[in-house]
Parts: C-alpha cells; sequence; structure tokens
C-alpha cells in the first residue's frame, strides 16, 4: 500500500462539494463521496484537519450584497453555516469507523469544541480528523483564508484545495476551453498573474510559513491519494519554480 509524503495534511474542503452541481443543501451522496475518500487517505497514515466552507448554504459577502444584511452579520451567517457541514461530515465519517472531533472558532458548545490550537494537534496525534469549522471566527475572511491560517498554526506539511476542476487554470475553463491547466506555480506567479483559485491572503500566508499548496478535482477518484503519496496530480503551489 502506498504511503504518506506528508505527516501532517490540511484539506480545504468548498461547501459546494457537500451538494449535486448547481444545487443548494447538503446531498447523502455527496456527503458519503467525500467521507469515503477521507477516511481513505486516512488509511494511509498523515494527520488530517478538514476545514469546510459554507457555498452549499450562503456566502456571506454576496448574500450581503443582495439582501439589506450588514457584511458583519451575513459573515457570522456563513460561520455557523460551516458548523452545519462540518457537523454533517462528522456524523458521515464516524459512521465509516472514522474518529473525528469538530472544532470551531466561535463558540457553539451543544454541537462542538471550540478550537484551541493545542487541543486540536491532540485530537490529530490521537489519529481523528479534526474539522475545523466557524471560519476565523471573524467576518471579512473566507474560509479560504482560514484554511492557509490553520495550516500554518498546526504546522501542516501540504495543503489541498479541494475543486471541481482539474487544478489552476489561465482562465475559467468552463468559459473559456483554452484556457491552460498550470502543473506547476509559484506564490507569486499565482500573486502577479492575478489567479483568482484562493484568496492572495490565503496565498501570501502559506508563501510566509512555506505551505505547499496543491489544487484538484476531489471528484475524481484517486486523486487525493496521489497527492498526499507525493505523484503529480492536480496544480502544485511552492516557493518557487
Amino acid at each position: 500500500m502506498a504511503e504518506s509524503k506528508y505527516n501532517r495534511i490540511l484539506l480545504k474542503l468548498s461547501g459546494q462539494s457537500f451538494c449535486k452541481p448547481g444545487e443548494f443543501g447538503i446531498d447523502g451522496p455527496a456527503l458519503e463521496s467525500i467521507a469515503e475518500r477521507i477516511s481513505q487517505i486516512c488509511k494511509l497514515g498523515p494527520q488530517v484537519a478538514v476545514v469546510v466552507g459554507a457555498g452549499n448554504f450562503l456566502r456571506g459577502e454576496s448574500f450581503s450584497q443582495v439582501s439589506h444584511i450588514p457584511r458583519n452579520t451575513a459573515d457570522y451567517m456563513g460561520m455557523l453555516a460551516t458548523i452545519i457541514n462540518a457537523c454533517a461530515l462528522q456524523e458521515t465519517l464516524e459512521r465509516l469507523g472514522q474518529p473525528t472531533r469538530v472544532l470551531s472558532a466561535i463558540e457553539v458548545p451543544a454541537m462542538c469544541e471550540h478550537f484551541i490550537r493545542r487541543r486540536a494537534l491532540r485530537h490529530l496525534e490521537r489519529g481523528r480528523v479534526a474539522i475545523l469549522a466557524g471560519g476565523t471566527g471573524n467576518p471579512f475572511f473566507t474560509t479560504d483564508t482560514c484554511a492557509a491560517l490553520r495550516a500554518s498554526e498546526l504546522d501542516a506539511g501540504l495543503l489541498i484545495k479541494a475543486t471541481k476542476v482539474q487544478g489552476v487554470y489561465s482562465d475559467d475553463p468552463e468559459k473559456n476551453p483554452d484556457a491552460e491547466l498550470f502543473q506547476h506555480l509559484s506564490y507569486d506567479q499565482v500573486l502577479e498573474k492575478k489567479l483568482r483559485i484562493m484568496d492572495h491572503s490565503a496565498i501570501t500566508l502559506c508563501r510566509d510559513n512555506n505551505i505547499p499548496i496543491i489544487v484538484l478535482n476531489i471528484f475524481e477518484k484517486g486523486n487525493m491519494t496521489k497527492a498526499i503519496c507525493g505523484q503529480p496530480v492536480g496544480t502544485k503551489i511552492v516557493m518557487c519554480q
């Protein structure tokens, strides 16, 4: 069996991976598929932390723009939605036999633990998947930035950005069939080319802490296994080319 190249990884999941394309909420089969992939990579040896988004329910910034809800409140509503996703993922993973803990940046004691770095590390060391919800706990920050922050705090050796496309493209591949797929990029190239695969604050944070990023299609079986075993997949973003 292949073994992980990394001792500890952080997986960033978009909320849209929890539902059918173009739909909202949580789709049972989609959720189970994601949980199965996470369970499989846990068996390869790495400690696994997961940051979940909430795009399947609500995006604070866009919701604020189409409503009379202030951005601050809309962002907190999005943070609460990440906790819904995190608890759904926890129950599904544990039904597959994988121990987990949900830790949130905002306190919801009836459903999850409060995020404390040492507590999260303890769970990881005991073989539990640490599902990190609530974003950073602050408005105006995305869950991408949260993923980079938590990867830095937890000394992760790799951040996997799970998407619905094969990696980072020069343009939107759904709109431009001639868009170029990059296999390798540096952090600075992502910033200079203004590639919007992650927030630039997240890219900068990973660059400053030298955390490699792999952007891949989570819906293609075997991709995450390839990533953590050091095999070419998706787009890898590192310090230099």
